[in-house]
């Protein structure tokens, strides 16, 4: 997308926000952000990686409440967003009003792991992953408040404690928690290398069967 048009999105008031972070949903792949300034019909946001071409894109907060957007420029580590309608700015910048309590952005992600438990090392799969737990998949039975240790190959060493667990998926705290824009920079590649799995699947199913 090209560079900030000076009249882009300020048709309403706009608030300085300084800081409140969000993620942005671009058919389902979901990458960190900041909100930098908003108003009812849109908002400037700080990216850590581009943002890929979308058919539908929204923007989450951390307390759950989302909101469909359309990409309207991306320049730099910048981009600005439209809403389809006008939006109550006043809940967007109230967070103890939204539909969880505030809470960390917490990524859906594809990725696998070891985890390292009572010597033993088994397959894990991620289901989310935010600043400070994730939500794994493990075939062996873990302890609430064990401490555990996963391996990706993506992240330093995970070191983590077991905070809820529903068998096979448990909640995991982690020792020492990631900084936004490190997380970022991990998740991103993650979510582009999803996308291009997925449409290398899309084009072998509809490639034409062999002649016989």
């Amino acid at each position: 997308m090209g560079a900030c048009p000076s009249s882009e999105l300020r048709s309403a008031p706009r608030y300085a926000l300084l800081i409140r972070t969000a993620k942005i949903i671009a058919d389902c792949r979901e990458f960190l952000c900041i909100i930098r300034d908003a108003s009812a019909t849109g908002l400037k946001v700080r990216l850590f990686s581009g943002l890929p071409q979308a058919r539908e894109m929204a923007l989450e907060l951390t307390t759950g409440d989302r909101y469909p957007v359309e990409l309207v420029w991306q320049a730099d580590d910048f981009a600005g967003l439209r809403f389809p309608q006008e939006i109550d700015v006043d809940r967007l910048l109230d967070e103890p009003r939204g539909t969880f309590p505030k809470r960390q952005i917490r990524l859906q992600i594809v990725m696998g792991g070891v985890l390292h438990s009572g010597g033993e090392a088994v397959a894990v799969a991620f289901h989310n992953l935010s600043q400070q737990g994730a939500c794994i998949e493990s075939g062996k039975w873990l302890l609430m408040n064990e401490l555990v240790r996963i391996e990706t190959g993506v992240t330093p060493p995970l070191y983590a404690k077991v905070r809820w667990r529903s068998h096979p998926r448990y909640g995991l705290i982690f020792e020492h928690t990631f900084r936004l824009e490190e997380l970022a920079k991990i998740s991103a590649p993650l979510q582009f290398a999803e996308a291009l799995e997925d449409h290398a699947r899309t084009g072998q199913e509809q490639a034409p069967a062999n002649p016989a």
